[in-house]
């Protein structure tokens, strides 16, 4: 009981913690403009996927660089988004090819192909952010 009293109260899980809640919401940013663009708007899935994931990639950054990672080393504004989006076209080029897979390949539906990429593509993104962008 006491290890788990200690693991909920670690620097690293606090800060998975709110990277997952931080997520969500570029996650859910992201799905409503996809289904927005790909549903209201009509336009393709692959172009509905750029223009949604490059939505949800400043929320995520955001919102990531206020609450998740906001004790990290400090960096000009312009290089940190610089290697956001550097970072964030490698997850892009990843779910594009998820969501071909998933829709083409799999013949899932589009949400569903989108859902099941940003799962993948999640632990992609914290890692790399973790570990390059906002190390300590």
């Amino acid at each position: 009981m006491m290890n788990l009293k200690i693991l909920l109260n670690s620097q690293g899980f606090r800060q998975m913690f709110s990277y997952l809640v931080v997520g969500g919401i570029a996650t859910i940013v992201e799905w409503v403009c996809f289904y927005m663009f790909s549903y209201q708007a009509h336009i393709h899935y692959l172009m509905s996927t750029v223009l949604a994931f490059s939505i949800s990639t400043a929320a995520n950054w955001l919102a990531g660089r206020l609450l998740t990672f906001r004790g990290a080393e400090k960096q000009h504004v312009l290089q940190e988004l610089a290697k956001i989006y550097a970072v964030s076209v490698i997850g892009l080029l990843l779910n594009l090819l998820l969501m071909y897979l998933f829709v083409q390949m799999v013949g899932l539906a589009k949400i569903a192909g989108k859902i099941f990429a940003t799962i993948l593509v999640f632990a992609w993104n914290y890692f790399v952010r973790k570990l390059w962008i906002y190390r300590r």
